[in-house]
C-alpha cells in the first residue's frame, strides 16, 4: 500500500521509490559503520525495538525527504508513507539476518557488503563479548 497503491506516487515512479527506498535503508546502515557506530547497530539486529529506534526514525525521514524533493509529494503526506514502508522492510532484513537457514542473509554479510567487502565475523565476535 506505502507505494504501489498509494494514489500520491505516479506509477512511472514506482520502481524508483522502491530504489530509494532500499537507498535509504542502506545509506543509514553505512553511515552508522561510517560514524563509528558498529556496536550501536550491532545491537539493533540483536534487540530490535524496532519503533523507537534511531535507526528507523533516521532512515524514515531519509526516505521522506527524498519523496519529498524528488517526487514532490508534500512532507506530512512523505513522512506517512515512509512511516508505513520503512519499519516494516527493516523488521523484515532484521528476521532475515537471524534466520539461520538463510546463510547468505546473515548479520556478518550484511555487515560485509556495507563495509566494502571485509570479513566482519570476528568484529562481530568481538562485540557480543563486550
Amino acid at each position: 500500500m506505502a507505494v504501489v497503491q498509494n494514489p500520491m506516487i505516479q506509477v512511472k515512479y514506482h520502481e524508483a521509490v522502491m530504489n530509494d527506498a532500499s537507498s535509504s535503508i542502506i545509506e543509514v546502515l553505512k553511515g552508522q559503520m561510517e560514524s563509528g557506530k558498529l556496536k550501536d547497530m550491532v545491537k539493533y539486529f540483536q534487540f530490535p525495538g524496532i519503533y523507537n529506534n534511531p535507526l528507523i526514525n533516521s532512515t524514515v525521514n531519509k526516505f521522506a525527504n527524498k519523496l519529498n524533493n524528488f517526487y514532490g509529494i508534500e512532507p506530512a503526506a512523505a513522512l506517512q508513507i515512509a512511516k508505513e514502508l520503512i519499519p516494516p522492510v527493516m523488521q523484515e532484513l532484521i528476521q532475515q539476518s537471524k534466520n539461520d537457514q538463510n546463510t547468505d542473509f546473515g548479520l556478518g554479510k550484511l555487515l560485509a557488503m556495507l563495509s566494502g567487502n571485509n570479513n566482519m565475523n570476528n568484529l562481530l565476535n568481538q562485540l557480543a563479548v563486550a
